[in-house]
C-alpha cells in the first residue's frame, strides 16, 4: 500500500474533508489533494501532525505497519 491511500482512509475514517485537513496542516486544499493523490511527497513535519493527529505510528502512515498502534 502506498502511503497515499493511507492518507485518505485516515481523513475519511476521522469524517474529515480534504479542505478541513488543509487547514490542519496550515496548507491549502490544493496542496493536501496533491500529496494524497501522490502526486507530490508529503514532508515530515506534515506527517509528524498527522500521526500525532490520528494517534497512530508513522510507519502505519506510511503503509509500512498494518497496526494503527504508536510504537511506545
Amino acid at each position: 500500500m502506498y502511503y497515499y491511500q493511507r492518507l485518505r482512509d485516515m481523513r475519511e475514517d476521522s469524517d474529515l474533508t480534504q479542505k478541513q485537513l488543509g487547514e490542519i496542516l496550515g496548507i491549502t486544499t490544493q496542496q493536501y489533494q496533491l500529496y494524497e493523490s501522490g502526486k507530490r511527497e508529503m514532508p515530515m513535519h506534515l506527517f509528524v501532525v498527522l500521526a500525532q493527529r490520528y494517534n497512530v505510528s508513522l510507519d502505519y502512515l506510511a503503509g509500512i505497519r498494518s497496526d494503527k498502534t504508536p510504537l511506545k
